[in-house]
């Protein structure tokens, strides 16, 4: 299981890697979110937890050298959540980290407007822990997909200011994550090696998930403001266990064009 993890890793790293060098720096950005979650892990707890999250998000676009109309993107995250059942008798911190590679054709529609279109892998890696469980208090989060992109921007002349319109969407279609089966411990899997379909594959049937970002972006002297909202729906249902994170997040940050 431990070299199944690792090839993951590299299969989603090291294009990366390549890509990055063939390509010019066309976009970047540097956004902070803030706002509620809800979280469900019936491994760790039946109860559905309610709370806060703070993530951090960046992001580097690039068009070809040889083919202008190609565009990759490059994604790092990182999230912290904090969330408690109705009861607030119990509290969930969870953490996460985020990387997705994209690559997408663009078409302009326009001189104001274009739209982009392709595909997107992503792997994220963290861990839940739960303070009042004693057994199970903590699990560890590592999903691997792969999903449709796309964005649409739109630009319009507004107080002798260029503003910018961005809607980005993926909706994850195939994956893998790791999960223990019902009723199996940590201590099966890591110290006693008992494989039990810890890594199950995902797709919008057991898997449903959305993932958005609608923002504006204003020109502020040499400087581009973004403001909007992230909205990320994940959610699976494997091994007889269900999870949920549903975040809605108010994002303001930086753009920077070169």
């Amino acid at each position: 299981m431990k070299n199944s993890l690792f090839i993951i890793l590299m299969l989603v790293l090291l294009p990366s890697a390549v890509v990055a060098q063939q390509h010019a720096a066309a976009e970047k950005a540097w956004m902070i979110g803030v706002g509620g979650v809800n979280i469900l892990d019936t491994y760790i707890s039946p109860e559905k937890y309610s709370g806060e999250e703070l993530r951090f998000v960046s992001y580097a676009a690039f068009h070809g050298s040889k083919h202008p109309e190609i565009v990759t993107q490059f994604t790092h995250e990182g999230n912290l959540q904090m969330a408690s059942p109705r009861s607030d008798n119990a509290d969930d911190l969870a953490a996460s980290y985020r990387f997705a590679y994209a690559m997408r054709r663009e078409w302009k529609l326009g001189e104001r407007f274009f739209l982009q279109a392709g595909a997107q892998t992503d792997f994220s890696l963290g861990f839940l822990y739960n303070s009042r469980n004693g057994n199970n208090p903590a699990q560890l989060k590592s999903h691997l997909s792969v999903a449709p992109n796309a964005v649409v921007c739109y630009s319009f002349p507004l107080w002798r200011k260029e503003i910018g319109i961005r809607y980005e969407v993926s909706v994850p279609l195939l994956g893998a994550m790791f999960t223990p089966n019902y009723g199996q411990s940590y201590y099966e899997i890591f110290s006693r090696g008992n494989y039990d379909h810890n890594i199950a594959f995902t797709t919008p049937f057991n898997a449903p998930s959305l993932g958005q970002l609608l923002a504006v972006d204003i020109p502020i002297k040499k400087t581009t403001v973004r403001l909007g909202y992230l909205g990320d729906y994940r959610q699976a249902d494997v091994n007889s266990l269900k999870y949920h994170t549903y975040s809605h997040l108010l994002v303001i940050g930086l753009v920077k064009h070169f």
